[in-house]
């Protein structure tokens, strides 16, 4: 198997706690040990072996670090030289891709997802675009995936929620699917999926897997509590 991981982001929120490195290099312990490193060994374990990092702000930090090769996973590096926006990143990463169907994952979320059983059920969905989703409970901070029988029918705003499926930032998609697409500075989420939910087979994958983003400091404490 094969993911992209968008590492290029610039940690704003973290700022106040993380300063010297970009967020998905946070250390989880007093050692060092980066989250993106977390993610690499969660990514081993499940059984992908290439992955495709996609940087941008400090991005010799990464590649310093991991080089070409991390916990048994073969690492090549897709760097922005000027801000792409997510769907940018992906569309870029996805030109050193080998596999038709290819993961994509945010380099500052960690979900517990069985990687082996989404592909299987992209794979039996004969879906274009699959996107893991969990059931949340009292949140605000996050937006809603609208589901009907397995398909994606609409993604809604932040807002409260008592409760509701969010995307939880682990997507399964063809290799070719952003190949023609026009932009090459675009959100993946606003101006490709949202826009293109009406062509595409977008389906969720349901897990009850751990979901933590460590985009602000209290969830980033967490985080270190729990891979530290």
């Amino acid at each position: 198997m094969e993911a992209i991981i968008l590492a290029g982001g610039f940690g704003t929120r973290l700022r106040t706690v993380v300063s010297d490195v970009p967020k998905p290099m946070a250390p989880m312990n007093d050692t060092g040990r980066p989250f993106l490193g977390v993610l690499l060994e969660k990514l081993a374990a499940d059984g992908v072996t290439h992955v495709v990092l996609s940087t941008g702000y400090m991005s010799e930090v990464i590649e310093r670090f991991f080089g070409n090769e991390y916990a048994g996973v073969r690492i090549d590096y897709s760097v922005e030289e000027t801000p792409l926006f997510t769907g940018g990143a992906v569309q870029l990463a996805l030109s050193r891709c080998q596999e038709e169907t290819v993961f994509v994952l945010n380099g500052d979320t960690y979900f517990d997802v069985k990687m082996n059983e989404m592909c299987q059920f992209h794979a039996d969905a004969r879906a274009d675009f699959t996107v893991a989703v969990k059931k949340m409970h009292d949140f605000d901070r996050y937006g809603t995936v609208e589901v009907q029988d397995g398909r994606i029918v609409s993604f809604r705003e932040k807002r409260y929620c008592e409760d509701g499926w969010i995307n939880g930032g682990v997507y399964c998609l063809r290799r070719s699917l952003l190949t023609d697409f026009p932009l090459t500075k675009f959100s993946l989420e606003k101006d490709f999926m949202e826009k293109k939910l009406t062509e595409l087979k977008m389906v969720a994958f349901p897990s009850s897997g751990y979901f933590i983003d460590i985009g602000i400091p209290e969830d980033y404490a967490l985080a270190r509590k729990k891979f530290g």
